[in-house]
């Protein structure tokens, strides 16, 4: 079967307001519901790109800020671009870079142009405008590119938001214009707005108007309870245009992702199960199991003896255990497996609950096990 030539969208079942279907591009196809690894600096931490793949991931995320500073997008560039430098094959979305700028450089300085910074690294001076943030993100070669944008931390003034997302749309549109017309790759644009509606609409409206390929939602999962988030998404879905994938950034739990879903979201990426692999937190079927507790020390079950994974499967709990306290780097690298083994399962349990028309019958039978789990760990 051929390739696609250009990017497309296309829906196959609705649940609701959930929907599944599919992502089509030159370099292949990102089944929605999706959650992306996160591969900030070239790499999806403690896990071989062959492993990320075998899991079911279509798609992985890079970051523009931390590979315009370490090794740089022009030598990127020379070295072929991140998808031969990284081995693989599939697509790449990368960040704008905006949220991190914000987030981790020192002495920042900011202004419609864009934002001047210094690194986290070593202190040297950068200028990141909209223009340059598409620029390096083509020097890159990603498939899926996103708007430079300015996030705002919650709690925050209506002020401050405001002027954020006016300044984050007259930057979509300078993205727009840089990015003009790639063939088989795609700009999103992100809207902000905080946790005020009537800004959110406004936000979401505009980047509409602009017919990006898909749309964003930011700034978001910065500090606020999860009842606010998912408002917020209630708030913007319907002024979003059906026909364009929907995408929440930086999220999130488990039950984050089955909500968002259930409220029409197709993307997402986050940090979290590669960060808590790394400490010593497993995401399983049966909920969150913390392998520091002494209580795993003689436990010689799996993390779960049905998982088609064997990091879930193979190894003992007290193993793990083990390894976590012993600070072995084979423990990171077997709960990051595990984690990201299990967030895949979860998005196709999803995806084929939405196709059957029992999406709120998935949701509660999840929820389900992780509450049955958890009593009988209290017990």
């Amino acid at each position: 079967m051929p390739q696609p030539t250009d990017f497309s969208f296309s829906v196959h079942a609705t649940d609701g307001a959930a929907r599944t279907g599919a992502i089509s591009m030159p370099r292949g196809k990102i089944r929605t519901p999706a959650f992306m690894p996160v591969g900030t600096a070239a790499t999806v931490k403690a896990m071989y790109p062959e492993q990320v793949r075998d899991l079911g991931a279509n798609v992985v995320l890079g970051n523009t800020y931390h590979l315009m500073l370490r090794p740089g997008a022009e030598r990127m560039e020379r070295l072929g671009g991140l998808h031969r430098f990284m081995r693989w094959d599939g697509p790449i979305l990368t960040d704008s870079g905006g949220f991190q700028v914000m987030s981790l450089s020192a002495l920042r300085k900011l202004d419609e142009k864009g934002v001047t910074f210094r690194s986290h690294i070593d202190g040297t001076a950068h200028h990141m405008s909209p223009e340059r943030s598409i620029e390096i993100q083509g020097l890159l070669g990603s498939d899926i590119q996103m708007q430079l944008d300015e996030c705002v931390r919650l709690p925050a003034e209506r002020e401050a938001i405001e002027k954020a997302m006016r300044l984050s749309l007259r930057w979509a549109e300078r993205c727009r214009v840089t990015f003009g017309e790639q063939p088989g790759k795609a700009l999103f644009g992100i809207v902000q707005g905080g946790d005020i509606p009537d800004l959110r609409i406004e936000s979401a409206r505009a980047l509409a108007d602009l017919d990006l390929k898909g749309y964003a939602i930011g700034g978001l999962a910065v500090g606020e309870p999860q009842a606010v988030m998912l408002a917020m998404i209630e708030t913007v879905e319907p002024h979003l245009p059906a026909a364009k994938p929907r995408y929440l950034m930086g999220v999130g739990t488990p039950d984050d992702l089955m909500q968002a879903v259930s409220r029409g979201i197709d993307m997402f990426d986050c940090v979290m199960p590669t960060r808590a692999g790394r400490h010593g937190l497993a995401y399983t079927r049966h909920g969150r199991i913390n392998l520091r507790n002494a209580r795993h020390a003689e436990d010689t079950r799996p993390l779960d003896e049905q998982s088609a994974c064997a990091a879930t499967r193979d190894y003992s709990r007290a193993y793990l255990h083990h390894l976590v306290r012993s600070d072995e780097i084979l423990g990171m690298m077997l709960l990051t497996w595990n984690n990201l083994a299990y967030y895949q399962e979860l998005m196709a349990g999803m995806r084929a609950a939405i196709s059957a028309g029992r999406l709120a019958d998935f949701i509660g039978e999840t929820k389900a096990e992780w509450a049955r789990a958890e009593a009988e760990r209290a017990a």
